[in-house]
């Protein structure tokens, strides 16, 4: 009777144990789905703000027709990425193809003066914050679930219950050097 006991005890004790530990898999992975969520929202943000700021630039730089297709098929590319790769390789282009439209815009003082211009510049550095912290975030959320997923006890629930590793938004390697961009005279 007693061994009975004690073996319903460690069932019972070894179900508790897998149900806080499925638990804690579902908590990270709908954290990582958040961070997620955080960065596209961010993303959409910028979307919808380039092509205000590309009108902007066209007002005075109409022959620049090659800048302006490069950030909107970039944007594009940023809006259609399905995983953090994706967007992250995206980014990337939509990164230097905006580093083109300003310097572009630097060759007209009257542009850089306009105060419609100014904002919209300052709405983007600070979706640019944004997009940053967002990263950072899905980032840390991705860090813990992995390492829930692929340490003792918790893999042993992870794998058969189809928790898998999540990938990282990485910079590309081109986006890592210093892109040198002035809005000064």
């Amino acid at each position: 009777m007693t061994a009975a006991l004690v073996a319903i005890g460690v069932v019972v004790a070894l179900l508790v144990v897998a149900v806080v530990l499925f638990n804690r898999l579902v908590r990270l992975r709908n954290e990582v789905d958040t961070g997620w969520s955080n960065i596209d929202v961010q993303l959409k943000r910028r979307n919808d703000l380039i092509p205000n700021l590309v009108e902007s630039v066209k007002g005075y730089a109409a022959h620049e027709r090659d800048v302006f297709e490069e950030v909107t098929n970039a944007r594009a590319a940023v809006a259609g990425a399905s995983s953090p790769a994706a967007a992250g390789a995206a980014d990337s282009l939509l990164g230097q193809a905006l580093g083109r439209l300003f310097a572009v815009a630097e060759a007209y003082p009257d542009l850089k003066a306009s105060q419609n211009f100014l904002q919209l510049q300052a709405d983007l550095t600070d979706t640019e914050d944004k997009i940053a912290a967002a990263r950072r975030y899905y980032n840390a959320t991705v860090l813990a679930f992995n390492t829930a997923t692929q340490t003792f006890p918790s893999l042993l629930l992870a794998r058969p219950l189809g928790f898998r590793p999540r990938e990282f938004f990485a910079a590309e390697q081109d986006e890592r050097a210093p892109v040198p961009v002035s809005f000064q005279q």
